[in-house]
């Protein structure tokens, strides 16, 4: 499954209901007037921003959104009713654009922010509307305006306090799940993690929100893999842990792993490269707690590696404790 991170839609608002042309009919009133009542507005499509979301993929297969019209009005000076307000939950972290005119309508940010994309139709109005002192049965009437109707894309970043980076099946998802409450697959074989998967992180009374991102390989900053798609993912990230194997699977250098995805990062973007970031030297379990120290300071002069790093097993939890606090106190100087 390809994670889906853009997606395009069509929005459709309701039509206003058209107004009544009507007379009052009674008994010993000849001359009834005008009682035509007005419709109901159209209904408006709203964006809403949801938390628990984190793709775009139910997008592909449902595109179009449409409001119910409102009610055309009837005799008796009765307004037709106004449809109810169509309401789409979107992911927060996305963009919103008019596909026409490559306007940037917002940006879901907030957990149930609301974003109006297209307006429902204003009501035609009754006959009643009409009357006057030179036209006391007026028969006009008018119907109600057409909806707005827009073709919207939208584009997702996952907003994450904390972005993983490292090589396929470097332990990532397994960190993830060490750490949070998200369950990512997991499996002995590269590009377990096909989308991002966000997972909140407690420490005390604090939380921050950390992202899963697929694993990296050499050129995906020029769509190799599963490409730049996901590159894009960790530029809302405030920091960056970066996850090496110090034993991959594929008896790969873990200090050539390191630098390829550091490689990566610069050639895409900048900025990016030099977002606050830390080590985690994963599968230290694996060796005798002797050697761990002297394995970890190879692997830092090889990278020339001068920040924080945590040596750690991600599948038994060998010092992630003390990588939780380093990873909030990495969050909060970012923020300050």
């Amino acid at each position: 499954m390809k994670f889906v991170d853009s997606a395009s839609i069509r929005v459709e608002a309701g039509k206003g209901g058209a107004g009544c042309l009507g007379f009052r009919r009674e008994k010993y009133i000849p001359d009834g007037g005008p009682d035509g009542g007005d419709g109901g507005d159209g209904g408006h499509v709203y964006f809403q921003g949801q938390e628990s979301l984190n793709t775009l993929s139910e997008f592909r297969f449902n595109r179009l959104f449409r409001a119910k019209n409102g009610q055309p009005g009837s005799g008796q000076n009765k307004r037709g009713k106004s449809a109810e307000h169509l309401t789409v939950e979107i992911p927060l972290g996305t963009k919103v654009y008019d596909l026409e005119t490559d306007e940037l309508i917002g940006e879901m940010i907030e957990h149930e922010q609301v974003m109006l994309v297209a307006k429902g139709g204003f009501h035609g109005l009754g006959n009643t509307r009409f009357k006057s002192s030179i036209n006391r049965a007026p028969r006009k009437t008018t119907p109600g305006s057409l909806g707005e109707v827009r073709e919207i894309g939208l584009e997702m970043s996952v907003m994450a306090d904390i972005g993983l980076l490292g090589m396929p099946n470097a332990g990532k998802s397994s960190l993830i799940r060490q750490i949070s409450s998200a369950r990512p697959k997991v499996a002995d074989y590269p590009f377990t993690t096909l989308h991002p998967s966000l997972g909140v992180v407690s420490h005390y009374d604090e939380h921050i929100v950390m992202a899963d991102i697929p694993g990296l390989i050499e050129d995906a900053s020029e769509g190799v893999g599963l490409g730049f798609e996901f590159l894009k993912h960790l530029s809302r990230a405030k920091a960056l842990l970066h996850v090496v194997d110090i034993f991959p699977a594929d008896g790969s250098d873990p200090a050539k792993n390191f630098l390829t995805i550091e490689k990566e990062l610069r050639k895409y973007d900048s900025e990016l490269a030099d977002k606050p970031r830390m080590l985690a030297i994963n599968k230290m379990d694996l060796l005798p707690e002797e050697e761990r120290t002297e394995t970890a300071n190879e692997l830092l002069k090889a990278i020339n590696y001068q920040g924080d790093f945590y040596n750690i097993s991600a599948l038994n939890g060998l010092g992630c404790k003390d990588l939780v606090g380093g990873l909030f106190n990495l969050v909060k100087g970012n923020n300050e």
